[in-house]
This record gives C-alpha cells, structure tokens and sequence, in this order.
C-alpha cells in the first residue's frame, strides 16, 4: 500500500503542472484559478478520492488563511501606484468609507430577519463576510506597478484596506456576542479597537518598512545584496511589520499594506526593484493558496451543507446580488464613472481566505455552540458560491471590459486626428 501522504504530493504536482502547462487556455476559458482549486479539493476529499481526510483545527486554519493574506496585502500594497493626494484615492475612499459600512449593516439585518441571529453574531456575520478577498480576485486586480485603470485600483485597493479594516467591526461583535450591553465595552472598543489599532497599523508599516528600506541601502554602499537572496527583503519586511505591530496591539494587516505602500514609494526611482519583490510575492501567494483553496474544498460536507443550504442562498443572494451592487452604486454617486464600471464594481466584490481568517479568529475568541455552527457553514457555503459565480464571470466579463477601453481609445486617438 502506498503511503497516502505520497499520493497527496502525486495529485498536487500533477495539479501544479497541469494549471502551468494549460495555463494559456484557461485564461481564455470562464473559470478562475481559485474555482479549479476548489473542485479538485472537493474530489481530493471524502466525497471523491479520499486522499485529503484530515480535518484541521480552527487555529490551523487561522495561521495558514493569516499567512496567505498578509503576503496578499503587501503585494497589494507594492501595486499602490498612486500619490498620497485625496483626489487620487478617491474610489477607494468612497469602496472603504460607504461600501464597507453598508455591507456590514446590510448583511447584519439579513443575518438578523432571517438566520434568527441576534444583533451581535449578526454583526460578527456581517464583518466576517465584509471583507473582499485580494486573494482571490488577481483577475480582475492590478495586473503589475504600472497599471493605471481605475477599476482595477479601486478593486485592488479596496481588497488591501478592508482585509485590514474589517478586525474593528470583528470586535464590535465578538463584544456584543459576549455582552449585549453596549456600555460596558464601548469606550473600550472605540480607544484600543478602533483608534489606537489603526494608528499603530499605519504607523508601524511606514516605519518598519522604511527602517529596512534605509538599512539595505546603507548596506548596498559597502557591499551589494546577493542578487539571488535580495528579493526576501520583501518577505523579512512582511513577517517583521506583522509582528511587531501585532506585538503593540496593533492591526498587522493594515501594516502589511502600509509597509508595502513604503517600499514602492522608497524604491519610486527604481521600479524593477519594485516588479521584482512583487514577482516574488505573488508566487508565494500563489503557492499557498494552491494548499488553503484545496483544503477548504476537502473540508466541504454534505450534511451540514444542505442542513445551512437555505440560510446560505439568503446571505449570498443578498450580498451578491443586492448589497454589494447596491452599495456601490450608492458609493459611486457624484462619481464621473461611467455606468459599466460601477456595476462591475458591485459584482466584483469577491469573498474568500480573508473571511475564512476572521471566522476562524472568531472561533478562537468564543464563537461557539449552534450559531458558531451556522455561521462557519453559511461562511464557508457563501465563499464556495463565490467563487463559483465569480471565477465563472471574471474573464469573460473583464475581456469585455478591457475591449470596451481599447475601442474607447481607438475613438480617442481618431478624434485627435
């Protein structure tokens, strides 16, 4: 008998070879990279080969989501092509000021009126899901350090903040899941979760990163970096903005973003630096979600699936197909976009590893029991939902996207002749 560990590695390098050597037909095709993960970990599963039988922990899960979107972020932040003028962040304001809100409120009131939650798992549901996923959606993200679409930047931006962001309203309602009365731990939350955290978010990862910055330049003077080992300056600069924010009762994750925001500023005049560390971290993204993706697909039962199937066609159906867009087009109002992108951009509003690291953190902190339960399937159902209906849609919808700018500036170009 062979060892089932040896036929595990057999099925993923066989995964890894087939999604390399096919990977000119599936752009072309209406399935994301995510979406073939998930169906292979489903065959991978109980229900297919049995080859992965293992069921981890929530911590297990915690750590491994955790890694996967702190290198998500900060590769999201090494995209961040834009001056620090308010009138240049302007989508991502209006995606993170209104969108982020709307989502949250929206998805507690339905948690609330139809899953029977009380008001605070109901409000742990809505931030849990609040957040869309930089991991998941590279689709229709920026594609290098270069790319200017405002779509696209909005999108990327707005998967890098509210990843960070969403750990306030996480609080908010692990506190009311645990006290119902709001006085006892609001000024709590306000003071430490919600202004001291992001403070020392953003100030860490500006400061972390350019003491590394100006560390490695110093170095460089008197003896060049290894040309092979100088892009894990990248990854020493995620790990140690992580920590020691984390360390200070800060958020991480909006350190991480911050951090990376740095570095592409610290390097504004030497952008193969920039496109280098960006390649690096986006394989190891890549990577990495190849495992987390195939593990949330063998994780999927049936039992519990159908038993939460109506409860999770409620909150995905509203937050797919009426709070997000209605949220952005609500955002986007007084906006000079053009209609087809804000509906793109209320359809693009991707869930995945970012929701599975706050539900397994919530675990760790005492969700728990029968709505524990129902909140980890109506999660973990709704992530699967999404990257069904929006790995099917990306490519052909982006092409479409994409066809429609190229016309435009062939229009452009005519015109100025």
């Amino acid at each position: 008998m062979v060892d089932i560990y040896i036929l595990d590695m057999l099925a993923i390098g066989l995964l890894l070879l087939s999604v390399t050597v096919f990977s000119g037909w599936i752009k072309r095709l209406p399935l994301s990279y995510a979406l073939i993960y998930l169906a292979v970990g489903i065959f991978m599963g109980p229900y297919g080969m049995r080859l992965i039988l293992v069921r981890p922990d929530a911590n297990f899960l915690e750590r491994l989501t955790e890694l996967v979107v702190i290198i998500s972020l900060f590769s999201c932040g090494l995209k961040m092509n834009r001056p620090l003028k308010f009138w240049a962040w302007q989508t991502t304001a209006r995606l993170i000021g209104l969108l982020m809100p709307i989502s949250i409120v929206g998805i507690a009131v339905v948690g609330h009126l139809f899953l029977d939650l009380d008001w605070g798992a109901a409000i742990l549901l809505g931030a849990i899901l609040s957040p869309t996923d930089p991991v998941l959606a590279s689709e229709v993200q920026l594609a290098h350090v270069e790319d200017k679409d405002e779509l696209r930047f909005g999108l990327t931006s707005e998967g890098g903040l509210n990843d960070a962001l969403a750990f306030p309203f996480v609080y908010f309602g692990l506190y009311a899941l645990k006290d119902s009365n709001v006085n006892n731990w609001i000024y709590e939350w306000l003071v430490i979760d919600l202004i001291w955290a992001i403070a020392a978010g953003i100030g860490m990862g500006i400061v972390v990163a350019s003491a590394i910055v100006w560390v490695e330049k110093q170095l460089h003077r008197v003896r060049p970096v290894d040309e092979l080992m100088q892009d894990f300056i990248a990854l020493s600069t995620i790990l140690l903005a992580y920590s020691l924010t984390e360390v200070i009762n800060g958020y991480g994750f909006l350190a991480v973003f911050v951090a990376g925001m740095t570095v592409r500023r610290s390097y504004s005049r030497d952008s193969e630096r920039t496109e280098s560390q960006l390649r690096l971290t986006d394989r190891v993204e890549k990577l990495l979600e190849v495992g987390t993706i195939l593990l949330i697909g063998s994780m999927l039962r049936i039992e519990p699936s159908l038993k939460y199937a109506a409860d999770t066609l409620i909150v995905a159906g509203f937050l797919l197909f009426i709070i997000r867009p209605l949220g952005t087009w609500i955002s986007t109002i007084g906006s000079n976009f053009h209609r087809s992108k804000r509906v793109l951009m209320g359809w693009f509003g991707v869930r995945g590893v970012g929701s599975v690291y706050y539900l397994t953190y919530a675990m760790g902190e005492g969700l728990e029991g029968e709505t524990g339960e129902k909140i980890a399937w109506v999660v973990f159902l709704t992530l699967v939902i999404s990257a069904i209906v929006h790995g099917i849609s990306a490519t052909p919808l982006m092409n479409w996207y994409e066809s429609r700018l190229e016309k435009r500036k062939v229009t452009l170009r005519g015109d100025r002749l």
